[in-house]
């Protein structure tokens, strides 16, 4: 992987440090790169080609919305879309990121998303030498007594470099003098400072003073330097120096230690007396000021103790220099070391920061779906920096990690908007302290709808009861339906499968319209699917079946079959003088088109010439003669029977039936002569008669015997069936066609009934005709073809009609 050089102050500002390292994982490809520029780089200065090192395709990066995510305020780096290079934007000290620490580099991440991928990566930050060393104080003074044997050292105050590496303070040099040389030693740290060694000892009569010049170089090129001028005083001889019992002192300290507590304590003897033997402790000369601010040392018990706010996270180690004094008139000093360690306490708690969250996700979002990236971060070490993220229990996501201190939430099981539309995930960061620390961090996530729920109505048929003769144009049933769906998803429209004239349905609302008046004699069910669909794509659909039924009213009264009305031929049935009482002469036979109550007939004599002679039946309709005939009764009656049904309101009609009481051949003959032709009665009137005789009597004579035998027949077979159903009762309730014809009797040939009919009876065999569906075109199957001939209906084994003795 090449990186980008570029040449500022003399110094390669872009270089690539090491090899692109790429690794897999579970949900994206990510790898770590590393770059060098110089601090103070410009704004725009390429850093290197990142699109190259990581083999993207330019082309596609505006699509892929690459960006660079970086800790901290200041977003110190920005990439070229068009180039792929990684830019300087923000001015960059090192000192000021990093201050003594070295390497110094700042870390960043690219993400890129359509796939989704994640780019790890550090860009060093180069010292360059822009910072000169620097003294506390532009002079020293020193009192050496003049019975400082040679060889003994002086400490001298140490300059600052905020550089680093070779770039740091690097030596010390001292002016040109008889008795001092200059000892330049390193701390453990690696920082400088120098030391005065006397090479001969010094002479107050010969020299009471002595100015020499101190300078700090750094390692740049060219050097920058700082000068201190060192004023020495030779002071009169204090022989005994102060000594300390160890030259070096090591302490531990928790980072969070309250401030006044005790880290350690020096200790240091003087062999002198009085004054010269007093000891006074302080810190040395070249301690950073820094530590003279986090800790506080008694200058009387050499007690060293805790002032500041310690920090493990800024600096794990401190080395402090103390010194002994006595007040000696030429003190004696003595010099240690203390090394105070700082350890770790978890102080920091982790830090959540969400990079990306794609939301809204789609309810039918697979398993896996990445739904969001972030980072976690600690400032604290060890266990205490190690942190473990992790989402409550019972929502279908999960965290996995791919990065150290990256996840990513996904989904976890299928999604459902209907159940939840929205997720408030808390993601909880706990590090490995004791006792542990964590952060809290909510996403929201919302739950986009697709259409997965097909409508659902409330039931799944109706049956609804329609009064017949309706007004057009009415509503009759409203269907409701639901769909859990969102939007456009939950839109329901209604709409007929089967389109026709007589229905139609609102296809907002689902209202179910009739347009025309029903007739329940012409159709009494009508069955229709009702379509529910919703506006998704594709969309959802339920259907329902809906039956409608047509309520009968009385609007048919009964009519009359026989005789037959509104006809010029005239039926005269004759009965023999002396007929018995209970004998039947006829029967009124009638047929309503209504259903149930509405079409059962009743029958009652309304009108006789001789109310005392016959009666009628009251459910059957025959005629029966209610006493014996004598020979003086009147030969010609004219009977109104009044036929009546059970609606409400009661329709009825009238029927006419004429009978003649005479001998049968003397009476037909007598009707045969009313019957003549009366348009020229002296026109062949002999030749007629003669022949009307002798055709009637024929016929009378067939009919007679033919009559007689088959009466008897029926009459035994009618018998055993009313006797084999007499337990059995009309039943009235529900749409039953109500048909009653003569049993028997005297009727025209032309004109002759033999119907058997039961009250609930589902099938009609009236001229070998099938029931159907519809009631009316049943009926009107049968009044088509009720012209005079034959009618049966077999008779049920549930039902029975009842006797004459019980109509009576």
């Amino acid at each position: 992987m090449n990186g980008v050089a570029v040449r500022s102050r003399g110094v390669t500002t872009g270089q690539v440090l090491s090899l692109l390292l790429l690794f897999g994982v579970s949900d994206w490809v990510s790898a770590a790169i590393r770059y060098a520029i110089p601090e103070e780089a410009r704004r725009g200065s390429a850093v290197g080609n990142v699109v190259a090192d990581l083999a993207l395709d330019l082309g596609r990066l505006p699509g892929r919305r690459l960006r660079v995510v970086s800790g901290g305020n200041k977003k110190y780096f920005g990439v070229d879309l068009t180039s792929g290079a990684l830019l300087v934007s923000e001015r960059i000290d090192r000192e000021e990121l990093c201050g003594a620490l070295s390497p110094c580099s700042l870390s960043f991440e690219i993400v890129v998303e359509n796939p989704l991928e994640l780019f790890s990566g550090a860009v060093e930050i180069q010292d360059i030498n822009d910072n000169d060393p620097v003294f506390p104080s532009s002079q020293a003074r020193l009192e050496i007594s003049e019975s400082v044997a040679a060889g003994a050292r002086f400490p001298l105050e140490s300059a600052q470099d905020p550089d680093v590496g070779i770039n740091s303070l690097q030596t010390y040099q001292l002016s040109a003098n008889p008795h001092f040389a200059l000892d330049v030693q390193t701390r453990v740290d690696g920082s400088k400072y120098a030391e005065l060694v006397l090479e001969k000892e010094l002479d107050r009569e010969e020299q009471r003073e002595l100015h020499l010049v101190l300078t700090a170089l750094d390692g740049g090129s060219p050097p920058r330097l700082a000068h201190v001028q060192i004023h020495i005083e030779v002071v009169d001889a204090n022989d005994n120096a102060p000594v300390f019992n160890q030259s070096t002192y090591k302490a531990s300290v928790r980072e969070n230690t309250p401030s006044g507590t005790l880290v350690a304590r020096i200790s240091a003897y003087d062999l002198d007396d009085g004054p010269n033997g007093d000891i006074v402790y302080s810190f040395s000369s070249h301690t950073p000021a820094k530590v003279r601010e986090l800790f506080a040392l008694d200058s009387a018990t050499g007690e060293l103790r805790v002032k500041g706010q310690l920090d493990y996270e800024e600096t794990k180690l401190y080395e402090i220099y103390l010194q002994a004094k006595d007040k000696g008139a030429v003190p004696g000093v003595a010099h240690c070391k203390v090394l105070v360690e700082v350890v770790d306490v978890n102080d920091n708690s982790p830090e959540v920061t969400v990079t990306s969250v794609y939301s809204p996700v789609p309810e039918d979002a697979a398993p896996g779906t990445v739904v969001a990236l972030l980072s976690v971060t600690d400032l604290d070490s060890h266990d205490n920096g190690v942190v473990n993220c992790f989402i409550s229990p019972g929502i279908p996501f999960m965290l996995s990690s791919s990065l150290k201190n990256y996840y990513t939430l996904k989904t976890k099981a299928a999604l459902d908007r209907e159940e939840a539309s929205e997720y408030n995930i808390t993601i909880t960061a706990r590090d490995s302290g004791s006792p542990p620390l964590s952060a809290v961090k909510q996403i929201l996530v919302q739950v986009s709808d697709v259409n997965d729920n097909a409508p659902k109505t409330s039931q799944d048929s109706y049956d609804v009861y329609v009064l017949e003769n309706n007004v057009p144009g009415i509503p009759i049933l409203n269907i409701s339906a639901t769909d859990p769906d969102l939007g456009r998803n939950a839109h329901l429209s209604y709409s007929l499968l089967q389109a026709g004239h007589i229905f139609s349905i609102n296809r907002e609302n689902g209202t179910l319209y009739l347009l025309t008046s029903l007739d329940h004699e012409d159709q009494v069910e009508f069955s229709m699917m009702v379509q529910v669909q919703d506006g998704g794509s594709p969309p959802l659909a339920t259907n329902v079946s809906v039956s409608v039924f047509v309520t009968d009213l009385n609007d048919n009264a009964p009519t009359v079959l026989y005789p037959q009305p509104n006809t010029t031929a005239t039926y005269t049935d004759v009965v023999a003088p002396g007929t018995p009482a209970g004998h039947m002469v006829t029967k009124v036979v009638a047929v309503d088109a209504d259903a149930g109550y509405n079409a059962w007939i009743s029958y009652s004599l309304l009108q006789a010439t001789d109310p005392s002679l016959f009666s009628v039946g009251l459910h059957s309709g025959e005629i029966f003669t209610a006493r014996q005939l004598q020979e003086d009764d009147v030969p010609q009656h004219t009977l109104v029977v009044l036929l009546k049904d059970h609606g409400e309101p009661v329709l009825s009609t009238s029927a006419t039936v004429s009978i003649s009481v005479a001998e049968l051949a003397k009476e037909v003959l007598t009707d045969l002569t009313d019957m003549a032709p009366t348009n020229d009665p002296r026109k062949h009137v002999t030749f007629y008669l003669i022949l009307a005789v002798i055709l009637v009597s024929a016929a009378f004579f067939i009919t007679m015997l033919s009559v007689g035998i088959f009466k008897c027949y029926k009459w035994r077979q009618s018998k055993e069936l009313f006797n084999s159903s007499r337990s059995t009762l009309y039943r009235t309730p529900g749409p039953f066609h109500h048909i009653d014809a003569v049993r028997g009797g005297f009727t025209p040939p032309n004109f002759y009934h033999q119907v058997y009919l039961t009250t609930d009876s589902r099938q009609s065999d009236l001229c070998k005709k099938p029931f159907t569906s519809s009631p009316l075109g049943s009926r009107q199957s049968t009044m088509r073809n009720g012209e005079p001939g034959l009618y049966h209906q077999i008779v049920g084994t549930t039902t029975r009609l009842p006797t004459p003795a019980e109509v009576m």
